[in-house]
């Protein structure tokens, strides 16, 4: 067994704090039962003798009607908070049979540090771990609750392809070792009644079909949960924190010294791991399009930064030790089912067809290609509905169309209106589904694999019911500015492409490139923006003049 005084005094921090949230739910208890209380007294004296009397009738007929009224609202709100789902991370279930030797090595943790194993495991689509109460009743009726009244331990999936087995299990340890303050009751009984709060306010402020029981009773339900949550808020903070030193202090007996070093780990997954989805990912999913092997991914963009990063020379040696997702049996299979995941959850579903899977060998073809040449017909189309002649007469879409009405008017409306237009149609093509593969219209032969995937991508939609609003929006929306900056390189990149030989290519950790004679052109965007913002094309005119771009050449759209 693993002990130390600060593990006690960790533990029994915890108990204090929970003690105090559950003295909030008895104090409202109390409160609900005072008429109740005031009705028996009023009864009772007139039993006695005392308090008889036309006025004391009167008390007691009031009392007792605000004593029921009280009681069966109290019953009422305290149904639906009981009602109310707390939110449960969407994740991918890791089945024993899936990952027996994860699950060994859990257990094994679990052991050392004498607590009560996890009940499940699952991944999710980031860099975190965590423990997560699955035992509401509502879990049980969608499947997410697995066998065994214990937590489920959440494990962030990118920790699993880029972190050494070693590493793993010793950022795990403090996880892990939080199940023992979890199956403390007093604790367990203070978060569920948090939670409980929690999700009723949730409820509350969602849309009336969320509501476990609509109209007054509902925003009732919901003020009294916030009230309750604000009076208790404090104390629950305080004994997470107490949970989390009980937890860290208990983990010290294992993997203590290798754990300061996995730390440096969980930054640089977190780093190349972002950089990954919003350079690389994001540009695949607003097209329809999702990139199936993210996690592998994030192995890659890791190596190419330790390649350019000199603070990062020596975590390249790690790689020579066992990867912690070879205690996966299918790492493909489970990469993949991430990666959709990761596509629902950071960029929301499509009211089109399903989405198709890209590997990320045929990623240069089939998202950059294709992206900068939807964003080069966009553009034009735009021109196209504000009436702007062509820059040479017919012939084709060319860049010099874009570059002379830029230019025409510098600092004026003309970049601002063909902004304006570009957003708006953009939002119009998003909302009818978006210019990915498979639109109505659109004939092309299916993606490799797409039909295997389809299946999947309805089992995700039925998950969040059809919704096609992100969970976690990677991105906030772009201005007009940067969106016309976008489709302005898109147009030259077109242009570059079929004009002098260029070729799309993808950076692991910038995403799209511009490739000619096989070297990367990273000197774009500069010009783009002296275009867009100043109205000047003369940087473009010279970036286009040292490659022997033509941007009076037509190009090929979709």
């Amino acid at each position: 067994m693993v002990s130390g005084s600060g593990f006690s005094v960790g533990t029994h921090g915890a108990r204090s704090k929970a003690l105090a949230v559950l003295r909030v739910r008895g104090w409202a208890t109390a409160a609900a039962l005072l008429p109740a209380a005031a009705a028996v007294v009023l009864l009772a004296g007139a039993a006695a003798g005392p308090m008889r009397g036309a006025g004391w009738d009167t008390a007691r007929w009031i009392t007792g009607a605000c004593a029921v009224a009280v009681l069966l609202a109290t019953a009422a709100v305290a149904a639906v908070i009981a009602r109310a789902s707390p939110a449960l991370t969407p994740t991918v279930e890791l089945a024993p049979g899936a990952a027996p030797d994860l699950h060994r090595l859990v257990e094994d943790l679990a052991d050392r540090l004498d607590v009560p194993a996890p009940s499940a495991l699952a991944l999710t689509p980031d860099c975190d771990s965590w423990l997560e109460d699955r035992s509401h009743p509502s879990h049980r009726r969608t499947g997410a609750r697995r066998s065994g009244e214990g937590p489920v331990l959440v494990i962030g999936s990118p920790f699993l392809w880029w972190m050494r087995v070693a590493e793993l299990r010793a950022v795990l340890a403090p996880v892990v070792a939080g199940a023992g303050p979890a199956a403390d009751p007093d604790i367990a009984a203070a978060r569920r009644f948090v939670r409980a709060l929690d999700a009723a306010v949730a409820d509350a402020a969602g849309p009336a079909g969320r509501r476990g029981i609509a109209g007054p009773l509902g925003a009732l339900a919901g003020r009294v949960a916030a009230l309750l949550l604000r009076a208790c808020r404090t104390d629950a903070a305080e004994m997470e924190r107490w949970v989390a030193t009980a937890s860290s202090e208990r983990a010290k007996g294992v993997d203590y010294g290798l754990r300061v070093v996995a730390q440096e780990q969980v930054g640089l997954a977190y780093a190349g791991w972002d950089r990954l989805l919003t350079r690389v990912a994001l540009p695949a999913w607003r097209i329809g399009r999702w990139p199936s092997r993210l996690d592998a991914g994030v192995v890659a963009a890791l190596t190419e930064l330790s390649r350019r990063d000199r603070l990062a020379d020596g975590f390249a040696s790690r790689l020579g030790e066992r990867p912690a997702c070879d205690l996966l049996e299918e790492p493909g299979a489970v990469d993949e089912a991430v990666s959709l995941l990761a596509a629902r959850l950071f960029h929301g579903g499509r009211s089109g067809p399903p989405w198709a899977p890209v590997a990320w060998e045929a990623y240069p073809e089939q998202v950059v290609d294709r992206t900068w040449r939807v964003q080069a017909a966009r553009i034009h189309g735009v021109l196209d509905e504000l009436g702007v002649p062509t820059a040479t007469g017919p012939g084709g879409p060319t860049l010099a169309r874009v570059m002379e009405h830029l230019s025409r008017e510098p600092g004026t409306a003309a970049g601002d209106g063909l902004a304006a237009a570009l957003t708006a149609r953009a939002a119009r093509e998003e909302a009818a589904g978006g210019p990915g593969p498979g639109r109505p219209g659109e004939e092309r032969p299916p993606a490799p694999g797409e039909e295997a995937a389809a299946p999947a991508a309805e089992e995700v939609s039925a998950l969040w019911g059809g919704d096609t609003t992100p969970l976690v929006p990677l991105q906030p929306p772009r201005t007009g500015r940067e969106l016309l900056a976008d489709h302005v390189v898109a147009m030259v990149c077109c242009t570059a492409i079929d004009t002098v030989g260029a070729a799309p290519g993808m950076d692991w950790l910038d995403g799209p490139v511009l490739l000619v004679d096989g070297e990367r052109c990273a000197d774009l965007l500069p010009p783009v923006l002296s275009l867009v913002e100043e109205g000047d094309a003369t940087p473009l005119r010279v970036w286009l003049g040292s490659l022997g771009v033509r941007p009076e050449k037509p190009v090929r759209l979709v």
